[in-house]
């Protein structure tokens, strides 16, 4: 499993011009199964998501379809983990 921290690095209007396609990039994930949950920081500096992937190379692959990463709009830190306890909430 692996936390993806999304921190922008420039202006919040040059990152709502690739909104949309960056929304299709999730959908694109989530109907795979990759991704189980993103969301915006707060303060809106960037974004989380939770992956389910195989290895980081696995993420680093996903994560360079992003058009944030392709513009270079935003720095990703991957985080990998092995999750041993959840709440059963998770999900609904």
């Amino acid at each position: 499993m692996f936390l993806i921290l999304l921190q922008y690095i420039r202006p919040v209007a040059a990152i709502e011009h690739f909104m949309e396609a960056h929304t299709a990039f999730l959908q694109k994930h989530y109907e795979s199964g990759r991704f189980i949950l993103s969301g915006r920081r707060k303060p809106r500096s960037g974004a989380v998501i939770l992956c389910n992937a195989s290895s980081r190379r696995e993420v680093e692959e996903i994560m360079s379809e992003d058009p944030l990463e392709k513009y270079q709009l935003a720095l990703y830190e991957i985080i990998e983990f092995e999750p041993t306890k959840y709440a059963n909430t998770l999900g609904k």
